[in-house]
């Protein structure tokens, strides 16, 4: 395939901060690339100079001539006033086309948006359906290249699907796209080659073709070579620094190149441990209370309407530690309302239209809000990770303020930067640093992922999945639903609230109750678990039973070499000379027989319930 656009040793900075340097990409017909790394980065900006709305500091971009680009950014360009297809006419101004055919093609998109009421102005429509035009606003004027910013953001779980199913089709297809995103299964569904930038890497990118799992198994491997690179690096200076300390008689008996090579290898281990500790990562974890009530909290029959409009009816739900459930429904269906709903509750007040709320006397509750509504934008980060001093106290413990900041990715200079000139993932992350000083029965998470990289997310799901509290879950990103909830409860826009062993499931039902215009299809039962979880799948594995099932093979590959190694020992005539080196060797083979053979147990075990 020919290159569309080459980067040459391109590089960006904003003032004192280099963004990247000397970074060489090339797209080519074909590639479907996705573009991810930390925040600040530089992301949205290499789009920019892709797209020729920005210029690199130095280096060169390379692009095929009469090019056709379209760049989407995060945030679209659209013209409120007008409606959907007045918008698609807009974007095919610049091309030669009869108006005819310009009303035809810019008609022929728009009803892929699939738009309820096209006529309405776009400044109308909610976040969502104005995100579904300005993609097609993008994609009307058959780009050879399409570079889109963050698309999945403002579209719900239907929406994204549909994203998906759009740039999967030929009419939704270019000869090369590029894309920002941080939701990873619309990653692995999306594209064909996954490009991160990261100071980690001693390119600055780490560039892998195939899907976005592949990408982090080949990623895994780099980053476990780099630290024996470094683990080497470090015995070899270790060795020569010793060897330099003998003394000039010592050294003088040395040839000079033995002097240069230990400090090449002091600059280059210098080198390989700044790759390794480049990128830092969130510490995440939030504090439970330890209670073991049955019941934290129970609501039956709940009803909510807002400005005539029913939201939901007869909301059944029960909330004890261990259990974690997600909602997902379109934007605007009540999913927020329910855990404003929940929230007040906790705190001694009733905000249903009808039903009933109990709440086990004590119970703690922690609230994530997506609209940031905690935090003081006026007030400096230092005040708003330390509100009462300079420290907080964590897990009975306490924690200066440059240390805590430090735990969440805030620089010391940034303690006095107002949280108004923060960015929307350093906002996020002040309320998740909130969260973890709360001691919590139930947390109640509101879209907690929005603008968090997906380093971040990854932490996010590991300090949730050892959370031994409750959990209730608003979020459209299907790969944390996948990993942390066990069941879901899906709105379908109408008032109806079901229970379902996955979002999936959920959007089955929304797909029949489209085709028939009728009531979803009865939901298959969720099977109760001890301590109030389930089952997502009745007798298959969870993820974390599928995560260990993947593992075992390679563990006891590893248990059985160990097991080998030590009967080698034991069968070496110099172990016999040393009573207690023996007596050990025996004690270690004994308990490797007894890990090998617990392995296998466990193995048969997951076997039969895969079955």
């Amino acid at each position: 395939m020919s290159a569309i656009v080459s980067c040459r040793s391109v590089s960006k900075s904003f003032g004192a901060q280099l963004l990247f340097s000397e970074l060489n990409l090339v797209i080519a017909e074909g590639d479907r690339i996705g573009l991810i790394g930390p925040n600040g980065s530089g992301k949205s900006t290499l789009l920019k100079i892709i797209a020729g709305r920005d210029e690199q500091d130095h280096g060169e971009v390379i692009r095929r001539r009469n090019l056709v680009v379209s760049h989407l950014a995060q945030e679209d360009e659209l013209d409120g006033d007008l409606n959907g297809v007045d918008n698609l006419l807009q974007a095919l101004a610049g091309l030669p086309l009869e108006p005819a055919e310009r009303q035809s093609r810019a008609e022929a998109m728009l009803s892929r948006a699939q738009l309820p009421e096209p006529q309405l102005p776009v400044s109308r429509l909610s976040g969502g359906w104005r995100k579904r035009v300005a993609i097609c606003c993008a994609l009307v004027v058959e780009p050879d290249l399409l570079i889109i910013d963050e698309p999945t953001n403002h579209l719900d779980i239907a929406g994204i699907v549909w994203l998906e199913q759009v740039l999967a089709s030929p009419g939704g297809s270019s000869s090369g796209l590029i894309m920002v995103s941080h939701d990873r299964r619309f990653l692995e569904t999306s594209v064909n080659r996954i490009v991160e930038l990261s100071r980690s890497y001693p390119s600055g990118t780490f560039q892998v073709d195939g899907s976005y799992s592949l990408f982090l198994e080949k990623r895994q491997e780099f980053l476990d070579q780099q630290a024996q690179q470094e683990e080497r690096l470090a015995n070899k200076v270790r060795r020569e620094n010793e060897w330099l300390r003998r003394g000039p008689k010592a050294r003088a008996t040395k040839a000079r190149y033995r002097v240069d090579e230990a400090y090449r290898l002091q600059d280059e281990l210098a080198r390989v441990k700044a790759l390794n500790r480049a990128e830092g990562r969130v510490g995440i974890d939030f504090s439970e209370t330890g209670r073991k009530t049955k019941k934290l909290l129970e609501a039956r029959g709940l009803n909510k309407s807002v400005g005539g409009t029913l939201l939901f009816s007869g909301l059944d739900l029960v909330l004890s530690p261990g259990v974690r459930i997600g909602l997902v429904g379109p934007n605007g269906c009540g999913k927020s309302t329910v855990m404003q709903i929940l929230s007040s509750a906790a705190n001694g007040t009733f905000t249903a239209d009808a039903g009933e709320i109990n709440v086990a006397d004590g119970v703690q509750v922690a609230t994530f809000t997506q609209d940031r509504s905690g935090i003081d934008r006026q007030a400096t980060l230092r005040r708003a990770l330390a509100p009462e001093g300079d420290g907080v106290i964590f897990r009975g413990r306490p924690v200066h303020v440059v240390s805590w900041a430090k735990r969440f990715l805030f620089r010391p200079d940034q303690l006095e930067t107002p949280v108004e000139q923060l960015s929307g993932g350093e906002q996020a992350r002040i309320l998740i640093a909130e969260l973890m000083r709360q001691p919590a029965d139930i947390l109640l998470l509101d879209e907690p992922t929005n603008d968090l990289d997906i380093a971040s997310l990854d932490v996010l799901e590991e300090g949730l999945l050892d959370f031994d509290g409750a959990l209730l879950l608003v979020t459209h990103d299907r790969y944390l639903l996948d990993r942390v909830c066990d069941s879901v409860l899906g709105f379908t826009g109408d008032g109806t609230v079901r229970r379902y062993g996955d979002y999936e499931q959920w959007l089955r039902d929304l797909d029949e109750l489209g085709k028939e215009g009728g009531k979803p299809a009865p939901a298959a039962p969720v099977k109760k678990e001890r301590g109030g979880g389930s089952s997502k799948k009745g007798t298959r594995l969870t993820y974390r039973e599928q995560q260990e099932y993947e593992r075992i093979e390679e563990q006891i590959m590893a248990a059985e070499e160990r097991l080998e190694y030590l009967e080698g020992r034991l069968g070496d005539p110099g172990i016999g000379v040393d009573p207690e080196a023996l007596h050990q060797c025996w004690e270690d083979h004994a308990a490797a027989r007894q890990e090998v053979d617990a392995l296998y147990r466990r193995w048969e075990e997951l076997e039969q319930k895969r079955a």
